[in-house]
């Protein structure tokens, strides 16, 4: 199906970028600037599309991820989670009219972000959700939007565990149904310990319950920036991480509706102020934007 459009690309036509203080300088959180984006309900899309249903409700149902800071993150007490995958979900939401106050965030876990997307219990997922072909073969997956890799998380004071050839035989912990776990079970030797979230293997580790957690990079950097003194994060890269936007299998005119917005974003500026503003806290150096994969 077609877009119909009343302006030029999605999110070069409706959004803009400014930035609203966070918090204090001083403080250890919350001291960075994210970028507000600004709605231009003049979009038009053609009848009977998912953009125009969702432009017609006025809201949209996004799963994210709350365990992962950098990424999708719910402080204590937050009403709103926060990170690089919640910017981008306001971004689509505002090329499709939709302020961000209209957005309905969902905790997704790794487990079950294919059956939240077939069950039509969010929009879209926004979740560190990597690219992969059995993935495909249920659902939708537009991008990739950022790409990351797989790494360690360690105890301070341990120096037996520098990079993934160490851990055969040592307990692992990564959220269970990730791709992560499985690379390290099957490509490495480790012994996997599955939990629902991320929170919960750093909580293990801190406890001495595993050896080790993994997970993309720039997440475990999140955490060890909350750990300085007992965690740390080893090794280079060992495996690519495509994160893509999860949406119903089949919507080829959604998925070059959600490309193009986030193209345009990436093209605008935004996608690199989102980045510097999120994961870019944890000394995250600013990537170049990758390049999206064709709609099916």
């Amino acid at each position: 199906m077609k877009l119909v459009r009343s302006k030029t690309l999605a999110a070069a036509a409706v959004l803009t970028l400014s930035l609203a203080a966070c918090g204090d300088a001083g403080e250890d959180e919350g001291g960075s600037d994210t970028p507000d984006v600004e709605v231009d309900a003049e979009a038009e899309f053609e009848a009977g599309t998912t953009m125009a249903e969702l432009q017609e409700a006025g809201s949209i149902t996004i799963g994210v991820k709350y365990d992962q800071p950098g990424v999708g993150f719910l402080p204590a007490g937050a009403e709103d989670p926060e990170g690089f995958d919640i910017e981008m979900g306001k971004v689509i939401a505002a090329g499709l009219g939709i302020a961000e106050d209209d957005i309905e965030w969902t905790e997704t876990i790794s487990d079950n972000r294919e059956p939240f997307l077939q069950n039509g219990e969010v929009d879209i997922v926004l979740a560190s959700y990597s690219i992969t072909d059995d993935r495909r073969e249920v659902v939708g997956q537009a991008g990739p939007y950022y790409v990351t890799g797989q790494q360690l998380l360690v105890a301070s004071d341990d120096d037996t565990i520098g990079g993934p050839d160490d851990l055969e035989g040592q307990e692992v912990c990564s959220v269970t149904g990730s791709t992560s776990i499985e690379t390290v079970e099957v490509e490495y030797g480790a012994t996997p310990r599955g939990f629902d979230t991320y929170s919960e293997c750093t909580d293990q580790l801190l406890n001495g319950q595993v050896d080790a957690v993994t997970t993309d990079g720039a997440i475990l950097l999140g955490y060890a920036a909350e750990n300085p003194d007992e965690l740390k994060v080893v090794g280079e890269e060992f495996s690519e991480e495509r994160y893509g936007i999860g949406y119903e299998l089949g919507d080829t005119a959604f998925c070059e509706f959600i490309q193009e917005t986030i193209t345009a974003a990436q093209e605008d500026g935004v996608w690199e102020e989102a980045f510097v503003a999120t994961l870019g806290i944890s000394d995250v150096e600013t990537p170049e934007p990758p390049a999206m994969d064709e709609c099916l």
